[in-house]
């Protein structure tokens, strides 16, 4: 079994959850299995080494599965980790951004001096549905001033048409 089969086979689908009609998608067997987590940060990492030219600054996690894979993705790439949190989570000055998800609205803060006017960014998350709040991140780091470089998911839901 290949790497990318074996971390497929572990991501276990939960009908009706958070509520009926929504298919949730769970990674965190993937986070019971050392090995597995191991191929998931290498193949995340191989793939913005061999992407991207530019230097990474900054891998911004998003809320709250994004925090469990991001800060190491960040680390191989000696870049910094900023979480990209729900409004109300975060002390100090905070930037935000509302967005629709597949099953509600909310709103997405970053701290404002957590990215710098230039740096290089690289969005985190486990999973895409409608883009909703990868948008809202992407939002987020354009007001602090980064450039954007890639969005990396996990999961795409093609059915949702995420953006």
């Amino acid at each position: 079994m290949s790497d990318i089969e074996h971390l497929r086979s572990l991501i276990r689908t939960i009908p009706d959850f958070p509520q009926e009609g929504i298919i949730f998608r769970d990674i965190f067997p993937v986070f019971q299995d050392p090995k597995a987590i191991e191929m998931l940060v290498s193949h995340i990492v191989n793939h913005i080494n061999v992407t991207i030219k530019e230097k990474i600054d900054v891998i911004v996690g998003l809320d709250a599965r994004g925090f469990l894979f991001g800060p190491m993705v960040a680390l191989r790439l000696n870049a910094a980790f900023v979480p990209s949190r729900k409004k109300g989570k975060l002390p100090g000055k905070t930037i935000c951004a509302e967005f629709k998800k597949e099953y509600g609205v909310d709103t997405f803060e970053m701290q404002v001096d957590a990215i710098k006017p230039g740096q290089n960014v690289i969005i985190v998350d486990d999973l895409i549905a409608t883009g909703g709040t990868a948008a809202a991140a992407g939002q987020l780091v354009e007001k602090s001033g980064g450039k954007l470089l890639e969005y990396i998911f996990l999961i795409e839901l093609v059915d949702l048409n995420g953006v």
